[in-house]
């Protein structure tokens, strides 16, 4: 029998994240039941909500406990299959998490077309980040032609999609991301009209001069002092798409925010969001963002980690904000 290895928790974190949270190890891979698959994992997605899934707190989904498989999407092939949809080499995206196999439900797995685009586009710009970024722009910020957008972590999975739809709404487009490297891909890739350096030190006066007109939707993905520099420049009526705090996500206190007034003041709509909300309408999304990759409308990057076992240090970078686009682990050769 094939031997399966798996990549569990070990311990909660108590502030970052570190290497010994995790646990490497090896069992017999399970075979499928009744209705169910066996699928042998190709690529697995590396997301800053596993940071919240590592912790007990009251979250909006169940955490992962001491001993479980990490959480976590994966793309990969059918090995075996004891469900009439499914059949060797096809290629599907689940949730069976860290690990080289996992058997998922038929009704859980959906089938991908691997030929159109590379497999790991299903975690990404077609996947998860893509539908954040679609459904937290278009169904909550609402943006107008002419506005001002802001996007913090403007080269992440999400935030790149949501400079770009942004853009191609008519909207001025203006990032927020950590160097200079970073915020050249978002105006030079990634067609944003302007990225800060948060970095730089000056946050505040470098965002007013890159949004003369004030900020009309903010689409947020740090939180923390970003967020409350943000609020400080928001307009009369502006929208707030609150997607991830991921500076607070290490924190051992609860980061103290000092512009909560312009809430009030403004008028603002802040709304929190997760994607599964809407689930009924992903057909829709994809469909358009599929056209949108076909015709090269969207550009598109990812951060490549070689191998299950550094999987954990894949995660660490990302939460710290070193990644580059898609944070993705390749399971396989």
């Amino acid at each position: 029998m094939t031997t399966n290895k798996r990549i569990v928790l070990a311990s909660r974190p108590q502030g970052a994240v570190q290497p010994e949270n995790f646990r490497i190890e090896e069992a017999p891979t399970s075979r499928p039941g009744e209705g169910e698959v066996l699928v042998r994992n190709e690529w697995l997605s590396l997301d800053p909500y596993m940071r919240g899934r590592m912790s007990d707190a009251k979250s909006y989904v169940k955490g992962v406990d001491i001993g479980e498989v990490m959480v976590g999407q994966t793309v990969g092939e059918v090995v075996e299959s004891a469900h009439p949809g499914f059949k060797p080499g096809d290629k599907v995206l689940t949730s069976t998490g860290w690990q080289q196999y996992g058997v998922a439900r038929g009704k859980e797995l959906r089938m991908i077309d691997a030929s159109r685009v590379p497999a790991s586009y299903y975690l990404g710009i077609l996947g998860m980040p893509g539908l954040t970024a679609w459904f937290g722009l278009f169904e909550l910020a609402k943006p107008k032609a002419g506005e001002t957008v802001v996007v913090s972590a403007a080269t992440g999975a999400v935030g790149s999609v949501v400079g770009q739809l942004a853009k191609a709404k008519g909207c001025r487009a203006v990032g927020i991301a950590g160097g200079p490297e970073k915020c050249d891909y978002a105006v030079r890739e990634l067609g944003y009209d302007a990225c800060v350096d948060y970095k730089a030190g000056q946050l505040h006066d470098d965002l007013k001069a890159a949004c003369p007109k004030g900020i009309d939707v903010n689409f947020e993905n740090v939180g923390g002092g970003v967020l409350d520099t943000v609020l400080r420049q928001m307009n009369l009526f502006g929208r707030v798409t609150v997607c991830g705090l991921i500076a607070e996500y290490n924190a051992t206190e609860t980061y103290g925010y000092k512009a909560l007034r312009s809430i009030l003041v403004n008028r603002l709509r802040v709304q929190g969001m997760i994607v599964f909300d809407w689930a009924e309408r992903y057909g829709e999304a994809l469909a358009d963002l599929g056209a949108r990759v076909a015709t090269r409308q969207l550009k598109y990057r990812e951060s490549i980690v070689e191998g299950l076992d550094n999987a954990p240090q894949g995660l660490i970078d990302l939460l710290a904000g070193k990644n580059f686009g898609k944070q993705l682990v390749r399971l396989q050769p």
